[in-house]
């Protein structure tokens, strides 16, 4: 069985470490955890892993955030792989920092990068996990707390919060959305 792992996020020295690039954070702890590299391809670095006889195909859009749908398409037909063996991993102001919620479906919650997805595949049923970031900021702050870096506290925690987004990766290619959901949504 194969399945195509999403990790949301720009492109570029510039987004490296901030907020809205958690997906290829989360990414980069499965890829440094399975032993392999990224390489760039069409529309993305990707990585293949292994997990338990599941094929993983790790995948960093190189088309920005919100153009996200491009890249999913490409790799989703590429890989001959249906919506429900894909996982988007984004970030999500509406959560508490380092809070994990996996679902099935959903709206776009105001995210670009699910938006674009979400146009590009004509659906939202697909899974996705949003990692919180929170929501400290003022008004008209928004643009500036996504693309900001994660505050000394939460830098700390970033370590213990990826290697859990890792496992709930591995999770839903080895037992499934549903039994995953029960095992890690809010820890």
């Amino acid at each position: 069985m194969k399945f195509l792992l999403v990790g949301l996020g720009n492109p570029g020295a510039d987004y490296v470490r901030t907020r809205h690039n958690i997906g290829f954070m989360a990414l980069d702890a499965m890829a440094k955890e399975s032993g392999v590299s990224f390489k760039a391809d069409r529309l993305g670095d990707v990585a293949r892993a292994k997990h338990r006889g599941r094929q993983l195909v790790l995948l960093k859009p190189s088309t920005f955030m919100n153009l996200s749908g491009k890249a999913v398409r490409y790799w989703l037909d590429a890989e001959k792989l249906s919506v429900d063996r894909m996982l988007v991993i984004t970030d999500d102001l509406n959560l508490p920092f380092g809070t994990l919620r996996l679902r099935g479906k959903g709206t776009d919650g105001g995210h670009n990068g699910l938006k674009d997805i979400q146009g590009v595949l004509g659906t939202s049923a697909y899974p996705r996990l949003r990692f919180g970031v929170g929501a400290e900021f003022g008004p008209g702050g928004q643009v500036d707390h996504v693309l900001g870096s994660f505050s000394s506290s939460e830098e700390k925690a970033m370590d213990e919060r990826l290697d859990k987004v890792a496992g709930l990766m591995r999770s839903f290619a080895f037992i499934g959305l549903e039994r995953t959901m029960s095992a890690f949504n809010n820890t």
